[in-house]
């Protein structure tokens, strides 16, 4: 049996390595992004491909998104303190360097919207009345020599929560998504002459996202209505009928005839230029073209475009469409921003990022797999061996990672992971499963864990587990379940559920009791998590029964579990609460909780606090 191996590579330097994204062209043609150079994401730009960038905002605490003007150089950018998630709304002005607050109110959230087209004012929902309800808010960004206005109320959130989706073309509409659970959503245009609003959604079980006016009476989105994935439709401002557009099957004019979901859109209104990425296993396909035929009718006139090996997303064009650029990453290759012409099938590394003198040897890719569960389906995962090991040497014993993705309604796709890149230089072996409940696969299999089914996704990981006990380089008894968020529930509920497959568990801010989870977690989220978990009015027995909490005396593995104390999305209670419970039974357990952080841990030298805590748990108990 081998221990992990001493390759010399401290944690620190993967997490070092730069996180580039969020990319949008001004006006004129700069470029801005979002890179995490100083220990935290803030606004930066780079005047030339690989150019030496520079730094735009001077803050410690992490900017979460921005936008750029429409009309002039300028950009508006969202900010939290201690990644509570209650963003503040900022103007900053290229042209003077000055930078204003729009909002000024900490205790509320602001979810950032849509430029109006003139680029004077902007649109964004906030909960600044009750905690619950997301409300529209107007804003005029104001000028140089005069104050940004104050925020004007235009519509009152049914409740819950709601997107500014769109600002029309005329600065007289706006598109707005309320979501009712992960994939139902209600599309509405909002008047803002007569503050009215229309249903352009059907009732049926359906998402809208990546909304744009198309300037001829419809919105382009990406939608899965009336189909089991996702494309790019177009829907009627007056019938709220959809067509499909792209991404579906063109020679049937149906949706839903394709394995892959359409997960990013760009649309350029002047020149009708497109770009959209399919999903297509986790791996992007990037397509682009011309919108072109009757609105009726719409086409999609292709054009080339670069051959992507990784994940594409955030596609934006820039000036005239001339210009595609996009945030891209591999399992091997770091977060970064690229471009291309339009019709190239040329890209260009705009913000190459380094690896901090790590060898190209240090990363690794996973192979795709399917592995059987316990109802016959196929679960699709990656899995990647650490380096040097034959998968087929029964001598190689190494110990296996289990890392099981949060949402629950998200995808593990083969992106840039720094600590997993640590963990195989470690010795370890990977398995990341998209279980049942997964998105990307189709709204059936997001739906196969619901409610009632939830544990049937945790049955999942234990099929996980004996595919590992089938693979010959694998310690069957030095296996490690760990994931974050829904995968920190999973953890818990693995450990709990199936005791006796596991050496150690890692949970990060993970739910231990569904029912103290959802009487604390914001107002906004509760009736949205509920769809997918359970009420706690209907449910209340049942959501107890499922708990990690409920079955706590299962536990025997040692866990470690990381949280911070500001989360808003599940409250530190719940780790404190497990934490207190596995004491209680003499099982070994650590916990790291950072007074400073939310959901995520967001700075630098948390992280490597974090992961230096985490691999010599892991050392000293697998």
């Amino acid at each position: 049996m081998t221990g992990p191996a001493d390759d010399g590579y401290a944690v620190a330097r993967f997490l070092a390595v730069e996180h580039v994204d969020s990319p949008s062209f001004t006006p004129g043609g700069r470029l801005l992004f979002l890179a995490d150079t100083s220990g935290t994401p803030q606004v930066w730009t780079a005047d030339e491909p690989a150019g030496w960038p520079t730094r735009l905002t001077p803050h410690e605490e992490r900017v979460s998104g921005l936008a750029a003007s429409p009309a002039d150089e300028s950009f508006v950018y969202a900010m939290d303190r201690g990644s509570d998630e209650r963003d503040q709304l900022l103007h900053y002005d290229l042209a003077t360097g000055v930078e204003r607050p729009l909002t000024d109110d900490p205790e509320s959230k602001h979810a950032w919207g849509a430029w109006g087209p003139d680029g004077d004012r902007v649109a964004y929902a906030a909960n600044r009345e009750e905690d619950g309800r997301f409300d529209v808010y107007l804003q005029a960004v104001g000028t140089p020599d005069a104050p940004a206005g104050d925020p004007e109320r235009v519509y009152e959130g049914p409740g819950g929560w709601l997107d500014v989706a769109a600002f029309g073309p005329d600065g007289d509409r706006l598109a707005l998504s309320k979501a009712r659970s992960s994939y139902d959503e209600d599309l509405l245009v909002l008047d803002l002459d007569s503050g009215e609003t229309r249903t352009l959604s059907d009732g049926s079980e359906a998402t809208y996202s990546h909304v744009h006016f198309d300037g001829e009476g419809g919105l382009l989105c990406v939608t899965n209505r009336d189909s089991d994935t996702a494309y790019v439709g177009r829907i009627s401002l007056d019938s709220g009928a959809v067509t499909p557009v792209a991404g579906h099957d063109e020679a049937a004019g149906e949706p839903g005839t394709d394995a892959w979901d359409v997960d990013a859109l760009a649309f350029d209104r002047e020149t009708r230029r497109i770009a959209y990425t399919v999903n297509e296993g986790g791996y992007s396909r990037l397509h682009a073209g011309t919108l072109a035929g009757e609105p009726a009718d719409p086409a999609v006139r292709s054009v080339e475009t670069p051959a992507v090996d990784g994940v594409v997303r955030e596609l934006t064009f820039g000036p005239d469409a001339e210009r595609l650029a996009y945030t891209h990453t591999s399992p091997t290759e770091p977060y970064g921003v690229r471009a291309c012409e339009f019709g190239d099938r040329d890209e260009v590394n705009w913000t190459p990022v380094g690896r901090n003198g790590l060898p190209e040897a240090a990363f690794h890719a996973p192979e795709t797999v399917r592995y059987g569960t316990f109802d016959g389906r196929e679960i699709p995962a990656y899995w990647t061996l650490p380096p040097g090991v034959d998968g087929d040497d029964p001598d190689a014993s190494v110990p296996a990672i289990v890392d099981v993705h949060g949402g629950p309604e998200h995808q593990r796709r083969p992106w840039f992971y720094p600590t997993k890149q640590f963990f195989l230089n470690r010795g370890y072996a990977v398995l990341e499963p998209n279980v049942r409940g997964s998105s990307g696969y189709g709204k059936a299999y997001a739906h196969l864990d619901d409610v009632e089914k939830r544990m049937d996704s945790v049955a999942d990981v234990a099929a996980g587990v004996e595919w590992l006990h089938d693979q010959p380089a694998v310690d069957d008894d030095r296996i490690v379940a760990y994931g974050r968020s829904y995968g920190g529930f999973m953890v818990l509920a693995a450990i709990t559920e199936y005791p006796d497959l596991w050496a150690a568990a890692v949970d990060f801010v993970g739910i231990a009791d569904f029912t103290t989870f959802l009487e604390n977690t914001g107002e906004w989220r509760r009736s949205h998590r509920e769809a997918e978990y359970g009420s706690l009015e209907d449910d209340y027995e049942f959501l107890k029964e499922i708990s990690p909490l409920s079955s706590i005396e299962a536990v025997r593995c040692p866990l470690f579990v990381q949280h911070g104390a500001n989360d808003p999305r599940v409250p530190v209670g719940e780790a404190e609460q497990v934490v207190e419970a596995v004491r209680e039974r003499g099982v070994p357990v650590e916990s790291l909780i950072f007074e400073d952080e939310g959901h995520h841990t967001t700075s630098r030298e948390n992280l490597i606090t974090e992961f230096e805590a985490i691999s010599d748990f892991l050392d000293e108990h697998v």
